[in-house]
C-alpha cells in the first residue's frame, strides 16, 4: 500500500503520538460541569466504557436527541443496532423507521465516536453538560505542559521524511491551528508534512476535504492512503470514495477489506 500510493493523508491525534491519559484529563475537567447528583454516575459509566461493558464504545454513534446508541455498519456507516444508554434493544421496525436515512454528524446532535476523545463528551451530554468544547480546549493546553508527556512513536519521524522523499503527504486533523502547532513541535514533526489542513469538521467534511486534495494533487483515488486511527472520521469515508486505508487500531479488530490494513501503531507502518 505504501508502494503504490502517491498521496498519504495523515491524522494527528491518536494517530502521531500514542497514550490515554489525556483522555482522562478531559473527562476530570467534563466532571466539573456535570451536576453533583451526576457525579458519581458520569464516572461509573465513563470507567464502564473505557472498559468496554457500556453500550457506548469506540466505532459506535450517539444520537444526543434521542439518547440512543447506535452500532454501525463499519464500511457504509449505516445503523444497524439501536440501544437506549443502558443497552435495552430496538425492535428493528422502530430502528428502521428512525434512522433510516445517512447519518449526518455535527458534533453536538449526533455524534460519531471515532476515538477516546468522544467517550468523555459523549457522557458529559448524556449528563447534560452543554458546552463540552472549554474543557477541550483546556485539555488540548494540558497536553503542551511540563506536567504532561506525550508519546511519540519511535521511527515516525524518520519515516514520514523518506515516504516523504517519493510521495506527498499531507496532514489533515480536527485540532484547531494553535494546537497543531504546539503538537508538531513537541513531537519533532515541525515542517515535515507540506499541506496542513486543520479544523477540519471530520467525519461532517471528510469527504469534500478528500475530494479537493484529489484534485489538487491530481492524483486517482486508488492512489490515495489515509492513515488514521479514527475509523468514521477518516478511514470509512476513504473506503467509500475508492481510496486505501490503514486504520491504526491498538486492538486489531477483525476488519476486513481489500482496501485497508489494519495496525496496531503507526510505527508498524516504518
Amino acid at each position: 500500500m505504501f508502494k503504490e500510493g502517491k498521496l498519504f493523508i495523515f491524522d494527528l491525534d491518536g494517530t502521531l503520538y500514542e497514550g490515554t491519559d489525556h483522555f482522562d484529563y478531559y473527562a476530570k475537567r467534563l466532571l466539573l460541569d456535570v451536576a453533583i447528583e451526576n457525579k458519581q454516575a458520569f464516572l461509573r459509566d465513563y470507567e464502564m466504557m473505557k472498559s468496554g461493558n457500556h453500550p457506548i464504545k469506540i466505532g459506535k454513534a450517539y444520537d444526543v436527541i434521542r439518547d440512543t446508541v447506535l452500532t454501525l455498519d463499519p464500511f457504509t456507516l449505516k445503523v444497524v443496532k439501536v440501544e437506549t444508554w443502558h443497552g435495552e434493544v430496538w425492535p428493528d421496525e422502530q430502528s428502521l423507521e428512525v434512522y433510516s436515512e445517512h447519518l449526518s454528524f455535527d458534533f453536538e446532535k449526533m455524534i460519531a465516536i471515532g476515538d477516546g476523545w468522544w467517550l468523555p463528551f459523549v457522557a458529559a451530554k448524556h449528563y447534560g453538560v452543554q458546552n463540552c468544547h472549554d474543557r477541550y480546549v483546556e485539555t488540548k493546553e494540558y497536553m503542551v505542559t511540563e506536567q504532561f508527556r506525550l508519546e511519540p512513536i519511535k521511527g515516525v519521524r524518520e519515516g514520514l521524511l523518506k515516504l516523504k522523499a517519493t510521495k506527498k503527504i499531507v496532514l489533515v486533523t480536527n485540532s484547531d491551528i494553535d494546537d497543531v502547532g504546539r503538537l508538531l513541535k513537541e513531537l519533532n514533526l515541525d515542517g515535515v508534512f507540506e499541506h496542513i489542513i486543520t479544523s477540519a469538521k471530520k467525519p461532517s467534511k471528510t469527504e469534500e476535504l478528500f475530494k479537493h486534495l484529489v484534485e489538487q494533487y491530481e492524483v486517482d483515488p486508488k492512489e490515495v492512503v489515509s492513515v488514521g486511527d479514527n475509523f468514521i472520521n477518516e478511514i470509512a469515508p476513504a473506503l467509500l470514495m475508492g481510496m486505501n486505508g490503514i486504520y491504526i487500531d491498538p486492538l486489531e479488530n477483525q476488519l476486513t477489506h481489500k482496501q485497508l490494513k489494519v495496525v496496531r501503531s503507526l510505527g508498524e507502518c516504518f
